[in-house]
């Protein structure tokens, strides 16, 4: 296990980012109350001859459902990335 995957996950609110190559998901929270946490769960993809990537898709999820998508993508393959849009 790297050092990033055994960081602890942020209790307060932040944007996380994963890339699969040309897919990219966007973890940005909307609400962060003290027992209320969902985050917007944006799908994008990286195109070559484009400045500005696809926006494929937008849902809104709790925590810990977020938490799970974020895992099973890390599981998967995924590698956290810098700001893509």
């Amino acid at each position: 296990m790297t050092a990033a995957a055994r960081r602890p996950i942020p209790l307060s609110p932040k944007d996380g980012w994963l890339r699969d190559g040309r897919q990219v998901l966007r973890f940005r929270p909307t609400r962060w109350e003290r027992d209320y946490h969902r985050l917007e769960i944006t799908t994008g993809e990286l195109l070559p001859d484009q400045e500005i990537p696809l926006l494929k898709s937008r849902r809104d999820l709790s925590r810990a459902e977020a938490l799970k998508l974020w895992e099973e993508k890390r599981k998967a393959g995924w590698t956290p990335c810098s700001p893509q849009w």
